[in-house]
């Protein structure tokens, strides 16, 4: 799980929101375990945890916010150096372009992909349906059970037992700000669901 740091964010009120950090790091963390379950290497791990821990980092609203993707894409190429320095892992350049096509592709759904989108899309196909699939998982925080995780979105199918762990992990993440935890604190507190002996 990367947790991004406050200064990533464009505006600061949304550090702290349900586009925020803690939104950010549980969607880094579930694209991590999405990596796992689809085998892939380590280095396609950090594009991909790293670019999911960036991806909301530039809205400007928490509502409707047409281009935030393309907007974290472009910060995440020109800052890509502080990310993965936080992530403890360089990135390959071609990786590193890959994971910025999956920032910027991840808030578009596939049905509107113009036809340069999907020439992109075919460039980084696992990075961007990963990521859509960790956003997606993470919409438990939503507050209206209509806006919680539609698989049917997705070009990827999600193993039933990541559901509770994603529910859980938006829970325990968010109970334990509301007590008083810092954000970094809420969310390892959170990730102890899958390591209990931390």
């Amino acid at each position: 799980m990367l947790v991004p740091a406050v200064t990533w964010f464009a505006q600061p009120q949304l550090v702290d929101s349900i586009h925020g950090i803690r939104h950010n790091a549980r969607v880094s963390l579930l694209a991590g375990l999405l990596a796992q379950e689809y085998g892939l290497d380590l280095d396609h791990t950090a594009a991909l945890c790293a670019a999911a821990a960036v991806h909301d980092c530039r809205r400007r609203d928490d509502r409707d916010d047409p281009g935030h993707g393309r907007r974290a894409a472009l910060w995440f190429a020109r800052n890509q150096h502080a990310v993965t320095t936080m992530l403890g892992r360089e990135l390959p350049p071609d990786l590193s372009r890959q994971a910025a096509i999956a920032i910027g592709l991840h808030d578009v759904p596939y049905t509107d992909f113009t036809s340069q989108q999907d020439f992109a899309y075919q460039r980084a196909p696992h990075l961007i349906d990963l990521l859509k699939a960790a956003d997606c998982l993470d919409r438990y925080r939503l507050p209206l059970t209509r806006w919680w995780p539609d698989p049917s979105h997705l070009r990827i199918v999600i193993p039933a037992w990541l559901h509770p762990v994603a529910f859980d992990l938006v829970v325990r993440s968010e109970q334990a700000r509301l007590d008083g935890a810092t954000n970094h604190g809420a969310l390892i507190h959170a990730g102890q669901l899958l390591n209990p002996r931390q």
